[in-house]
């Protein structure tokens, strides 16, 4: 009887599909589980943007939900870029966490591939009480913020 049942995915707003795939999919190493173009009133009405035409991709990760689905709006054009300088103090600061085995490496992964990281490194937490030990904040290329975590 429960109205909330879970969270499926997050649908993050792209510049870009090729360039948010060689970070999501290359860098990180999510798989793309399908791709959609998404047009018409019920679109419009969904996203309350008229003439909206959407390419969808959908990434998961090799195990867990959710997913992270990317919106590239092909139409109409003109989306507002991530303002600059935004900290994860502000209102507008969103960030969605995954869970890796080894941080330590995975930092290295990303400033070898070039990732703008937030942390000035790997963070150790002594007490636990979020449910991991060891983080590390980055920004994709349209500057959405991923928590990368060790339990």
């Amino acid at each position: 009887d429960n109205l909330f049942l879970g969270i499926d995915h997050t649908a993050i707003g792209i510049s870009d599909t090729g360039q948010s795939l060689q970070f999501y999919r290359d860098l990180l190493g999510l798989e793309v589980t399908g791709e959609s173009l998404n047009y018409g009133t019920e679109q419009e009405h969904l996203a309350n943007v008229f003439g909206a035409r959407v390419h969808i991709t959908g990434l998961r990760s090799m195990s867990g939900t959710p997913g992270v689905e990317f919106l590239d709006y092909l139409a109409p054009p003109g989306g507002r870029s991530m303002r600059v300088g935004v900290q994860s103090n502000d209102i507008v600061h969103w960030q969605t966490t995954l869970v890796v085995k080894d941080i330590q490496s995975a930092a290295e992964h990303l400033r070898a591939g070039n990732a703008r990281l937030v942390s000035p490194g790997v963070v150790t937490l002594s007490d636990g009480i979020l449910g991991f030990t060891k983080a590390l904040l980055v920004r994709g290329p349209d500057g959405h913020a991923l928590r990368l975590v060790q339990r």
